[in-house]
């Protein structure tokens, strides 16, 4: 008979525990509750529901949840999970082999986490003997600054802190004014231009920490989920040339769990023969007075701290305020 039970070398004594497989769309509601309750326990706001989780696993790409996903349970109650998957960043070189894991507060610091991690490793290990070695190799996962116990258990594990984000907000009162320079343009995103816009953007994230070539798989999640909403986007043209561009999004889920109204700046690039001209910045003035009209009365963003072309610096300016820290955290394979 066959089981789905995932049997660990190690894990915790706790009566009822057992580590199982993923069982598809069934699983997906437990999941969620584990995603909302270890969100707000971590001090991080989600608006992600049971369709957006859907949505994702229906797009994923180097990881297939039947194998890659693990699912621990105290008497068939799911109380934690963590999924495995893999990238090739273009410079440096690397493979990244990711992980991530959610957990019940209430059954944290037992050591479930560990062996959670443990299982990813191994897993990921089995995926990466299939591949070239022709690259250095990491695992991956990521944290915030309010887990304090889970990044405690991941360096006892040798993972080390290898890149700072950072979350930003600002209202929208006092908006500051700013001017395309000459020759450039904004206007509407007119039907049919999304995919140029969006390779635009990847191609001006191209020298950023951590990029790996994005798949066609990419783009149709992401033109498939909420948070694409081209009519909100501002773009800079030089010509037919996308230059820049700001991919703002409204996340009513978001908004009406934590009774806010914000809108998000986010994807804000620009080609490198346009930058420091000032254009991001008017592309976001531009968006902070449409979140505005839209009814928004503040707007949020993520920053890599090291950023290489002074993104901090530029929202710093534009009055974002730091709200909370994210960890990138990275262990040689």
């Amino acid at each position: 008979m066959k089981t789905n039970e995932i049997f660990l070398e190690s894990k915790p004594e706790i009566d009822g525990l057992r580590f199982r497989n993923f069982l598809g769309e069934q699983d997906f509601p437990g999941m969620m509750v584990i995603i909302e309750a270890a969100a707000e326990a971590d001090h991080q706001q989600t608006g992600e529901t049971l369709e957006d989780l859907k949505h994702d696993y229906a797009h994923l790409t180097n990881s297939d949840p039947y194998q890659d996903v693990i699912i621990a349970e105290i008497f068939g109650d799911p109380i934690a999970y963590a999924r495995v998957e893999w990238w090739q960043e273009e410079d440096p070189n690397d493979r990244i082999y990711g992980h991530f894991l959610n957990i019940l507060p209430k059954w944290r610091g037992l050591g479930i986490e560990t062996s959670i991690i443990r299982w990813c490793e191994a897993r990921l290990q089995e995926i990466a003997a299939e591949h070239p070695q022709d690259s250095q190799r990491f695992f991956q996962t990521y944290s915030n600054e309010f887990k304090v116990r889970f990044n405690t258990i991941l360096e006892s594990l040798e993972y080390t802190a290898e890149r700072f984000f950072i979350e930003m907000s600002r209202t929208l009162e006092d908006i500051p004014s700013a001017e395309l320079p000459q020759g450039i343009q904004a206007r509407p995103v007119q039907p049919g231009e999304e995919r140029k816009i969006w390779d635009a953007s990847i191609e001006a994230f191209r020298d950023h920490w951590g990029y790996a070539e994005p798949k066609e798989e990419h783009f149709t999640s992401y033109a498939g989920s909420k948070y694409f909403q081209p009519d909100l986007w501002q773009v800079a043209w030089d010509g037919d040339q996308v230059v820049s561009s700001v991919m703002n999004y409204i996340d009513h889920d978001y908004n009406k769990k934590y009774h806010r109204q914000r809108g998000w700046t986010e994807n804000i690039s620009t080609l490198k023969p346009w930058r420091h001209r000032g254009i991001a910045r008017t592309l976001i003035v531009r968006s902070m007075h449409m979140h505005k009209a839209k009814g928004m009365n503040e707007v949020g963003l993520g920053v890599d701290t090291n950023n290489p072309n002074g993104a901090l610096k530029l929202y710093q300016g534009l009055g974002y305020q730091q709200d909370k820290t994210f960890i990138n955290y990275r262990k040689p394979m």
